[in-house]
């Protein structure tokens, strides 16, 4: 993997960027933040804006599409409006989680060389690459009556929109991320709805679960409890897909209740992508290691990471993005030191967005891209 840091020059705005190239198709991970906190919010979209444009007109490949945007942000209800003139032709996500820098928005968006896509639906987009499909639907929520029936009506929604597309749940999704509102409160009833819709397609501890991120977050609309964007991929063949366990240092999720996988990795005749979930501090009996103690926490969710990168023949230095979910705002400088000293190049976000279990203080999820010859699949 690449990095760099093509900030461009007069824009308050920090640009972090991943390239992972090949012959076939280029792939790009960038995440943006804004650096001059006195400004208001519409400046900082607006810088966000520019800068998106120098580095599509100056820096990235002229074919170079972007396919997936998520605007974390520190007040989704109020900035709707900005929201709407920035999202162009991307599946594109909001999510209120407020960047720990104190910028009021970060950006995370990947491009995709020669990506053709297509709009399916009011939040759902196909991108055609190669032999497969690759589909985002985003910002899946529901006006169900509390968290156990909007997760229900989310997950039968989307499992009929693969439906429509020829796929089902247990064969085409790779990836999911749930935010919930009030995770302290509303996670378990989420996680009783998506195991019953589970179990209902097959998907069980004795066959695979979807690797996923559930995390506290709210949507442009205060009533929404739950939201969910997902990513699949349609044209995948038997034994493409294989589902990571890093079992000397994590448990099976299934031990305490949950259902999602630690990491997903998919095979392509060019490249190997690792999605791994929402990791913490956690040892392979389901413990919390190092309780209240951020920095022994955060050291051990990054070892976690590196133990499943490593079991789908993955390095750190193979990371294109990274995402790290907060509790306690407290927190950022220890943590953002520590990963600017392991991990200073990767483009990464530190947000605010308490984990599901109050004792864990640090998770991180990331996406990896490693080379890969497989000459039974279809480059990617």
């Amino acid at each position: 993997m690449k990095y760099s840091k093509p900030t461009p020059p007069d824009l308050p705005v920090e640009v972090r960027l991943s390239a992972f190239e090949r012959e076939n198709a280029g792939e790009y991970h960038l995440i943006m933040e804004g650096n001059d906190m006195l400004l208001c919010a519409e400046a900082q979209y607006a810088n966000i804006e520019k800068a998106l444009k120098h580095l599509t007109e100056n820096i990235l490949p002229a074919d170079a599409v972007p396919v997936l945007k998520r605007w974390l942000v520190s007040d989704a209800v109020n900035h709707e409006t900005l929201l709407k003139r920035v999202n162009g032709a991307a599946a594109t996500s909001v999510v209120q989680q407020p960047p720990l820098s104190g910028a009021k928005v970060a950006l995370w968006a990947w491009f995709v060389q020669g990506a053709q896509l297509s709009r399916t639906g009011e939040n759902s987009v196909a991108m055609r690459r190669s032999a497969c499909r690759h589909l985002f639907d985003m910002q899946m929520h529901s006006h169900g009556r509390d968290e156990f029936a909007q997760t229900e009506e989310i997950f039968e929604n989307y499992t009929g929109r693969l439906r429509a597309e020829g796929c089902t749940l247990a064969d085409n999704a790779l990836r999911t991320w749930i935010f919930v509102q009030g995770v302290d409160t509303h996670y378990a009833d989420m996680v009783k709805a998506r195991k019953l819709h589970f179990y209902g397609q097959g998907l069980t501890e004795h066959t695979h679960y979807i690797a996923s991120t559930g995390i506290e977050g709210k949507y442009i609309h205060p009533e929404t409890t739950v939201l969910m964007d997902a990513y699949a991929v349609d044209g995948l063949v038997e034994g493409q897909v294989a589902y990571l366990k890093g079992a000397g240092h994590l448990n099976p999720t299934h031990e305490y209740g949950v259902t999602f996988e630690r990491a997903t990795a998919v095979d392509y005749g060019d490249r190997r992508h690792i999605f791994v979930s929402g990791t913490a501090s956690i040892d392979n009996r389901g413990n919390i290691l190092h309780p209240l103690d951020i920095r022994g926490q955060t050291e051990r969710t990054l070892e976690n990471v590196g133990v499943l990168l490593a079991e789908g023949g993955a390095r750190t230095d193979d990371i294109a993005q990274m995402i790290v979910y907060l509790r306690d705002t407290a927190d950022y400088r220890t943590v953002a030191a520590l990963l600017g000293a392991r991990c200073p190049d990767i483009p990464k976000v530190i947000v605010w967005a308490p984990v599901c279990r109050p004792g864990w203080l640090v998770e991180i999820e990331c996406i990896a891209v490693c080379a890969a010859e497989n000459r039974q699949y279809a480059p990617f």
